[in-house]
């Protein structure tokens, strides 16, 4: 796990925005994992702003998000289908056919989620990852006790996610309870991981993500076992942290971070 401090919210998503982008240009049809919430709308912004001012190219990407709410119809506004279409998918020249969600309609849910994962498996896996951090420690809606090895299932959501999230949904009676979410296991076969946290709210699970004990009680934990995996986080965030000195020695001095300082 490689950890790298950014001054800001503003200056970390852009350079998780930049490293996408790097990503894109080696290998055209990449095939990435991409994340809904907040803290990615930035991300969003500034990949549109790549491929109107720098000809980003995603002609050729396909794209797998993490997670959906059952129950919510494409065109609703609160289905994070909807907001990938408005945020990035309609803004690029991304193909929508080679777009995917989970399906939180399906009639079999449990079919929809073996589905999924024959789809992560027939691109040939995920190259790159994103992912958000939330404040219960989880990654997409892998809840706590979510198992290291978990494939793509219904997870009920915690009180703490609902917290987390009524507030879309006009309150918490209107919010769904349950979710379709990549386990952490079809997670921790990408490729490469690249996780975005931000604010002072986000420190002390940021700290228990990356210098705690690897439990499932906080699934970001098993990101420590992922032989690439990327954490970019603001000092707000990373104020909790015990090795910030070091963090900013690998950034300062490894060869592959020297574009991006």
């Amino acid at each position: 796990m490689e950890v790298i401090l950014q001054p800001d919210r503003h200056n970390a998503a852009r350079l998780v925005a930049r490293i996408i982008a790097r990503e894109i240009r080696a290998k055209p049809d990449l095939v990435l994992g991409l994340a809904t919430g907040q803290t990615m709308e930035a991300v969003y912004r500034l990949l549109v702003k790549l491929h109107r001012d720098e000809a980003l190219d995603f002609s050729r990407c396909r794209t797998f998000n993490l997670d959906e709410y059952v129950g919510l119809a494409p065109e609703d506004p609160h289905s994070y289908r909807f907001y990938m279409n408005e945020r990035l998918f309609h803004q690029v020249n991304l193909d929508l056919r080679n777009t995917r969600l989970p399906d939180g309609r399906a009639a079999d849910l449990s079919a929809e989620c073996a589905a999924y994962e024959r789809a992560i498996a027939d691109a040939g896996g995920i190259d790159l990852q994103l992912l958000g951090l939330g404040k219960a420690g989880h990654i997409g809606f892998n809840e706590p006790l979510s198992a290291l090895r978990s494939r793509t299932r219904v997870k009920a959501l915690t009180p703490t996610t609902i917290e987390q999230n009524a507030a879309f949904f006009g309150g918490p009676e209107q919010m769904p309870r349950r979710a379709i979410t990549m386990g952490v296991g079809t997670i921790l076969e990408c490729r490469r991981c690249l996780l975005l946290a931000t604010g002072f709210d986000k420190a002390p699970i940021v700290a228990k993500a990356v210098e705690g004990p690897i439990t499932s009680m906080i699934s970001a934990t098993a990101m420590q076992l992922h032989p690439r995996c990327t954490v970019v986080v603001d000092e707000a965030a990373g104020s909790l942290l015990k090795e910030t000195e070091y963090y900013r020695w690998v950034f300062a001095n490894e060869p592959e971070w020297e574009a991006f300082r």
